[in-house]
């Protein structure tokens, strides 16, 4: 039985087919405008993935329209099966080698400055793509000089030796997010634990990098279990941390528990900031890589 599911199996897949209402403050503008177009067009044409599209992001109009996208590397197939994330799960295929170099180009083509990366979870490979993601740093560097780089990193299964081939390359900031609180983490992680990923974070901190992370909120936490969070990414030495409402994919994955109002959202941050955050957003729509170019401050 999930953490705060009660009752029988019938009633928690009745419960796990409640659809509620969105409220009407939680808007999603529809995507599109020639920024978007242009961009769009670049991911396709270099054959790249975007967290963007395959995690349903709902500020992908406002992002592409200003040129800017989180790519997704190491394909678009996660060998995990994470419940709350539209990412497809199952074999992935080969390690494109082709794929750093490709990564670089298109940054250089759309411009950027500042470059979020991401990638699915690779526990096919021995390495679990560590080796990948360095190379595909060191080429957009080559191609890109100058610009500024975050990588939002899966576990590596907390091996130190692989998130070091990651941390040597030294990207101004590195994001691995807890994703939910403690007592929810076995419900909606898949093969991640909350401690681990501490771990994670622990060891990005202490080799002087900037640590990021993030939780959703409406999977039936509690206040105070943020708060613990939050407590607790500051003793790892998480400086950075996002926190934005959770929706639901598909029927088949959880249920959103509960839309937070904006004005709690906003004291999550007010209480982030009070704790000793270099820099939180705290708002419903709020995803990882959200306003990212503002975390190198």
């Amino acid at each position: 039985m999930y953490p705060g599911f009660t009752g029988s199996s019938n009633k928690m897949e009745e419960k796990n087919k409640k659809h509620l209402k969105k409220p009407d403050w939680l808007k999603i503008k529809l995507p599109g405008g020639k920024n978007f177009v242009g961009v769009k067009e670049i991911i396709e044409n270099n054959h790249l993935h975007t967290i963007c599209t395959s995690g349903n992001c709902p500020n992908m109009g406002e992002c592409w329209n200003a040129g800017t996208a989180t790519l997704m590397i190491l394909g678009d197939i996660c060998t995990r099966s994470c419940r709350f994330c539209a990412t497809l799960t199952g074999k992935p295929l080969p390690v494109d080698a082709g794929e750093p170099e490709r990564v670089a180009l298109s940054v250089r083509k759309m411009n950027l400055k500042h470059c979020v990366i991401t990638s699915v979870d690779r526990d096919d490979l021995p390495d679990g793509g560590a080796r990948h993601w360095a190379e595909t740093i060191r080429q957009i560097r080559a191609v890109n000089p100058g610009v500024t780089l975050e990588v939002l990193i899966p576990d590596f299964g907390g091996k130190p030796e692989l998130l070091d081939l990651v941390v040597k390359e030294k990207p101004e900031v590195i994001s691995h997010n807890l994703e939910t609180v403690r007592r929810l983490t076995p419900a909606v992680r898949s093969a991640a634990s909350y401690d681990r990923s501490l771990e994670v974070l622990r060891f990005i901190a202490a080799s002087g990098l900037k640590a990021k992370s993030g939780i959703m909120a409406g999977l039936g936490e509690t206040e105070a279990e943020v708060f613990e969070t939050m407590d607790d990414l500051l003793l790892a030495g998480v400086q950075i941390m996002t926190i934005g409402q959770y929706l639901r994919p598909t029927l088949n994955h959880l249920p959103v528990e509960a839309y937070i109002h904006p004005e709690q959202f906003e004291k999550y941050r007010l209480a982030g900031i009070a704790k000793g955050f270099r820099h939180i957003e705290s708002r419903p729509l709020v995803r990882s890589s959200y306003h990212a170019e503002k975390h190198l401050e």
